[in-house]
């Protein structure tokens, strides 16, 4: 049903709390599956079985293969989107449902509610499609969706067009860690009169054109060996592996999700983002617990409230030192005991996709109360309590999220229960 219009509240007073979520993993489809196999820490990691990339060094990855997108999206949307946004506009559509956010709720103000994503490749595959084309059999048989179906923004023009959403809309174009800063955009959108906004990112880099892009990465792993490809903090650490998917998170302004009787799920309770350049992991140690520091200080806790940490977790020797170092450097000796975990490492890393995966990830461990492990992890060579093996059973309340991208933007997100004070 719809709502009346309320009275705006003063902008410093309006939380932003989590409400819905959406998940198109390489390890399930929808939040619950999702969830489980996290928990569980089942590693999904595999040979990349796309037409065209058997040949390419680049051998191991994480793909979506449980998503009939035509179940999901509309053909008329299917055929001018790419595989990203086929990605995110399913996710979408499950955080929406789970966050029982409807048409009722919001056709008498859809300016109300708006959507941030963030993208670090776009649509590779339906460009490398049209390319061939083009050049196969001339410019006649390029279709006219060409010129945006690659575009970095299509994700947040298609899902605002088929929600009807007419309020703030943004993207982030960005490395890995546009991810988090997409949170941070919502978070403003929702303090300056926004009543909800549709965040998050999926990415599908694993069709030739885009791979072949990767190769020039250095610290892509090019083992073939599932088991070994992505292991960070170990003395094996080769490089991180890529993947493809991500999620979407609905977030409201927590009284505006309270009037009309939504379940608040977790808060965003503070962000930070620095920047220190590209593949300088050393000095990313500084950024990034400077980025800590500064999401500590926006949310009003202490060090010693975190009670998990998700990891970056690059995979790459100089990167996984640096992070280590940085959680000690910004939250002194606790930094040493927190627990600290990287799912991603049993699915790979969805570049912006990545850690809002690890978001949706906070989430649910902090309503389950379960901190769960990193898969391909056992030997950990820093000074860090990375969990691996099974799930740790814990109480928790807050939970740190990290990311670092290859150009060098570092950031960290906070996240609160539901119920935290």
């Amino acid at each position: 049903m719809s709502h009346p219009r309320r009275a705006r509240g003063p902008r410093d007073h309006r939380p932003t709390a989590v409400t819905g979520i959406g998940v198109v993993a390489p390890n399930g489809i929808g939040a619950d599956v999702f969830w489980k196999s996290t928990q569980e820490g089942i590693s999904v990691l595999d040979r990349v079985s796309r037409e065209g990339c058997a040949q390419l060094p680049l051998r191991v990855g994480g793909e979506v293969r449980d998503l009939d997108a035509g179940s999901m999206v509309e053909d008329r949307f299917l055929v001018q989107t790419d595989r990203f946004t086929h990605f995110a506009m399913a996710a979408a559509d499950l955080a929406l449902a789970d966050a029982r956010l409807g048409r009722a709720d919001y056709e008498d103000s859809p300016y109300d509610v708006g959507v941030v994503t963030a993208a670090g490749s776009g649509g590779g595959e339906f460009g490398q499609r049209e390319l061939q084309n083009l050049w196969g059999t001339g410019s006649r048989f390029v279709g006219p969706y060409q010129s945006i179906a690659w575009f970095y923004a299509a994700s947040t023009g298609q899902i605002s067009i088929r929600g009807g959403f007419k309020g703030p809309c943004g993207v982030v174009c960005s490395d890995e860690a546009g991810g988090l800063d997409a949170f941070a955009h919502a978070a403003r959108a929702i303090r300056r009169g926004t009543d909800a906004v549709v965040v998050g990112s999926a990415e599908a880099p694993l069709a030739p054109y885009s791979m072949v892009c990767q190769l020039g990465y250095e610290d892509l792993s090019t083992s073939d060996d599932p088991a070994r490809a992505y292991r960070p903090f170990t003395t094996e650490a080769c490089g991180f592996v890529p993947a493809e998917g991500g999620a979407m998170l609905v977030v409201e302004e927590e009284s505006a999700a309270l009037r009309r009787g939504a379940r608040l799920r977790a808060r965003v309770a503070g962000h930070a983002a620095t920047f220190t350049g590209p593949s300088r992991w050393a000095e990313s140690r500084e950024g990034l617990a400077r980025a800590i520091r500064d999401a500590l200080a926006e949310s009003g806790l202490a060090p010693e409230e975190i009670d998990v940490v998700f990891a970056d977790a690059l995979g790459v020797p100089e990167a996984d030192r640096a992070e280590a170092l940085a959680l000690t450097d910004a939250l002194g000796a606790h930094g040493r005991r927190v627990p600290v975990t990287a799912p991603k490492t049993g699915i790979g890393r969805a570049y912006c996709g990545g850690p809002v995966l690890d978001v949706a990830a906070a989430v649910l461990a902090m309503e389950h109360g379960v901190v769960p492990p990193t898969p391909n992890v056992f030997d950990v060579c820093h000074d860090i309590d990375v969990v691996t093996g099974n799930a740790r059973r814990l109480p928790l309340r807050t939970a740190l999220v990290l990311s670092r991208g290859l150009m060098g933007s570092n950031a960290a997100l906070v996240v609160r229960a539901a119920d935290a004070p």
